[in-house]
């Protein structure tokens, strides 16, 4: 039976878009249309969670057209916990924005842009057609152009016209390779073409699309071809940039698991080896990168580099744990992320500046700000009892199972530098003597208090709470690690 509610977490923030292109002006209008797209998204996810809980996958076929025929919509629980920590985070976001935005900002579509991005990013976690999920990287690559450079300067439109251009290589990468597979396969339904690649067994000609398909989503996601993604990211307007830091990668590496557990996964020793090496070279320089600078935008970013190879670790392994551990991870990031940035903008519009050696004693009459940072710190580096160590404790569990030790290395090595990044932040920003007082701020920071806090408490939750959130995580994992549930509920619904 077809689920009509799981084109919802895609249609309900693209259609609130659609209204708000026509109104630019009208900002409370743009604000509160922009909370309930954001919110909608978050409550229809959270109830596609609970029925994909109860009842096993959930599939919509539009148009009444059967796979492999027609278009499917997909909603195991891989996609629906991705999509509701997705519209957390752009809900988040949103309340940042009302309080750090410039009126001539938000006339300029920031808000109907952001909500394209998250139908872009949830419309890639729900397709279960390989085309259309080009087609949603699509819808969110084109709102990310837009959003990245907001605001016109110099540096913006530079980055931005990089960010197209590598882009639109890897795109067309992306249409190359579906396109040699749709000739190999003749389908492009996923379930389909995993049943179909299953049943010819995976060539050295699949196997090498497989591998084109990595090059593609590894420039996507980050994973070791990440030249283009620190300058980008640190020209991005600072509300902006807790979207791209939270999601635009995490999509990458959502592709990943999917095409890789689903599609193409009976030839490890070629696509998860490599895999393997990519993750562990990724890891080592984002944490070199990360406490080479000392700025705050610089730091954050290089830690989302480090963060996309350790959850590829995992992925690389592919054993039910490795992959429990991932997805846990992957889902705790984005929230960290989104909170990091959130916290490390607000530093930046307090002070009016990024520079670590220019700030100094904001403890002093910002004490909520510096304790939810460190916080925020400690999670993405992995301290107990927060998120980030369930996650990591679980791959690296994983790693020793199967003798990956040089891994461990790395990612314990790596774990240490981004936690030591973190504390000079927080000790550079925070501690020391006051550089200026606290009547020449050049922002209250007080518009990101109702968003860190929210995100602060899913950091400390997921952790605290972990034994609530691991029964659904090992659900998804479960689909992971037997593709036919998969296949059996997209082609013949059983």
């Amino acid at each position: 039976m077809m689920n009509n509610l799981v084109v919802f977490p895609l249609f309900i923030p693209i259609f609130c878009a659609i209204i708000l292109f026509i109104f630019p002006k009208q900002l409370r209008l743009q604000h509160l249309l922009s909370m309930i797209g954001a919110v909608g998204s978050v409550i229809v996810s959270a109830v596609l969670i609970a029925q994909v809980n109860r009842d096993g996958i959930q599939v919509l076929h539009l148009g009444g057209w059967q796979a492999p025929y027609g278009i499917s919509l997909v909603a195991d629980m891989l996609a629906v916990l991705l999509a509701t920590a997705a519209s957390i985070v752009t809900l988040a976001a949103v309340l940042y924005t009302k309080h750090t935005t410039t009126d001539e900002m938000k006339r300029h579509y920031i808000y109907p842009l952001m909500l394209l991005l998250l139908g872009g990013v949830n419309g890639t976690f729900l397709t279960g057609d390989i085309f259309n999920l080009f087609v949603f990287f699509e819808v969110m690559l084109l709102a990310s152009y837009v959003l990245l450079s907001l605001g016109g300067g110099r540096v913006q439109l530079r980055e931005t016209i990089k960010y197209i251009i590598i882009n639109t290589i890897a795109s067309s990468l992306f249409v190359i390779a579906i396109s040699y597979l749709y000739s190999i396969t003749g389908t492009l339904n996923m379930a389909h073409l995993a049943e179909r690649v299953a049943l010819a067994g995976q060539d050295g000609l699949l196997t090498t699309v497989s591998l084109l398909f990595l090059v593609v989503f590894g420039l996507k996601s980050a994973l070791l071809l990440f030249f283009w993604l620190p300058g980008s990211y640190k020209a991005a307007p600072l509300p902006v940039l807790v979207m791209f830091g939270a999601l635009l990668t995490k999509v990458g590496v959502y592709t990943l698991l999917r095409t890789f557990t689903l599609i193409f996964p009976h030839q490890p020793q070629v696509t998860h080896m490599t895999m393997l090496i990519m993750a562990a070279i990724t890891m080592v320089l984002g944490a070199l990168g990360a406490i080479a600078y000392s700025s705050i935008r610089s730091i954050l970013v290089y830690n989302i580099i480090v963060s996309i190879g350790f959850i590829l670790f995992g992925i690389a392994i592919a054993t039910p744990e490795s992959l429990t551990g991932s997805l846990f991870y992957l889902l705790h990031d984005m929230f960290a992320k989104a909170l990091v940035f959130i916290l490390g903008g607000t530093i930046i519009s307090i002070t009016g500046t990024d520079k670590l050696k220019e700030i100094n004693g904001l403890i002093r009459f910002k004490p909520w700000l510096g304790w939810l940072f460190l916080v925020a710190g400690l999670a993405i580096a992995g301290v107990p009892p927060l998120s980030g160590f369930v996650g990591k404790v679980t791959i690296l569990q994983s790693g020793i199972a199967n003798e990956q030790y040089m891994m461990i290395f790395i990612s314990i090595a790596t774990s240490f530098l981004v936690m030591y990044s973190m504390m000079k932040i927080f000790i550079n920003s925070f501690w020391g003597e006051t550089l200026f007082s606290q009547g020449e701020e050049k922002a209250s920071g007080k518009g990101a208090l109702l968003p860190a806090v929210m995100l602060t408490a899913l950091v400390v939750g997921m952790g605290v709470f972990a034994e609530a959130v691991l029964p659904f995580i090992d659900q998804a994992a479960q689909v992971m690690t037997n593709p036919q549930l998969y296949i059996e509920r997209v082609l013949y619904n059983r």
